[in-house]
């Protein structure tokens, strides 16, 4: 799902809730869940990495869009950061160093244009305060080290995404396992929140879900038991679904429909 597409469910708001409480209470914390559920997407979303990530990666001259990015950075005081898989632990230092420091001249330049800045801290770093690092199973022993200590040093919450399990790695690292402070399992879509999700796709295809409706239950009832409530599969199985729609000149969500989008697609969940 694009950004332009984000759905705030109830997975969402709970990861807020989390991303709040670890930013507040200047901790770590993990968040853990199956592929494709909508980790990424929540926390980018909760970042506005949409927005900024485009602007601290190239870093180049002031465009007109950029002092609403300023004010979404100094909203969220967050960076998200995803380490490469053969990323040095010294690269990931010096990347994080300057995309907080990037981040940080921006919710100054805000608060200046704004009149709202206060005092400005020591270091300017500081404006940042929360690091949301994707893909946490790359980082190894090393990198989790620098981590560790950058986290001593400056105080900036951290939250580590990955797989489920990811906890109990962490775990042989007592050193940084002893600074964590919450841990949030972030689950797949469900019932009712699915059925949401799926009125949401029904529109982009033109139809109107009606759950009380033989056909349309029919082929809620096959989507859920394709992609049990996986976002990204939800995303690919509509692709497909789309394309077999066009072809043969339908006008109705069937599960026959749903069969053939799954048949052509590979499901990589257990």
């Amino acid at each position: 799902m694009t950004p332009s597409g984000f759905i705030a469910t109830k997975e969402h708001r709970r990861f807020v809730e989390f991303a709040n409480a670890v930013r507040r209470q200047r901790t770590i914390g993990i968040c853990y869940g199956q592929a494709g559920i909508g980790k990424t997407l929540s926390a980018r979303h909760y970042a506005s990495w949409q927005q900024a990530e485009t602007l601290l990666e190239q870093w180049g001259p002031r465009q007109e869009s950029d002092p609403k990015i300023y004010a979404a950075l100094a909203k969220t005081r967050t960076v998200f950061f995803t380490p490469g898989v053969l990323t040095r632990p010294n690269q990931i230092q010096e990347e994080l160093a300057r995309t907080i420091t990037r981040a940080s001249a921006c919710i100054e330049e805000h608060l200046r244009s704004t009149n709202t800045k206060k005092s400005p801290p020591k270091n300017h770093d500081k404006y940042v305060e929360l690091i949301i690092i994707d893909e946490s199973e790359r980082l190894t022993a090393t990198s989790l080290e620098v981590l560790r200590d950058k986290y001593d040093r400056s105080s900036i919450a951290m939250i580590m995404i990955g797989m489920p399990g990811i906890e109990k790695q962490f775990s042989r690292y007592p050193q940084l396992y002893s600074r964590v402070g919450f841990a949030h399992e972030y689950k797949p879509l469900i019932d009712a929140e699915l059925n949401y999700v799926l009125q949401r796709k029904w529109l982009k295809l033109g139809q109107n879900l009606d759950p009380e409706d033989f056909t349309d239950a029919q082929a809620i009832a096959a989507i859920a038991r394709t992609t049990r409530g996986n976002f990204r599969l939800i995303d690919r199985l509509f692709i497909q679904m789309e394309r077999i729609m066009k072809i043969n000149e339908l006008t109705t969500i069937t599960d026959d429909v749903v069969e053939a989008a799954r048949s052509t697609l590979v499901i990589g969940i257990s």
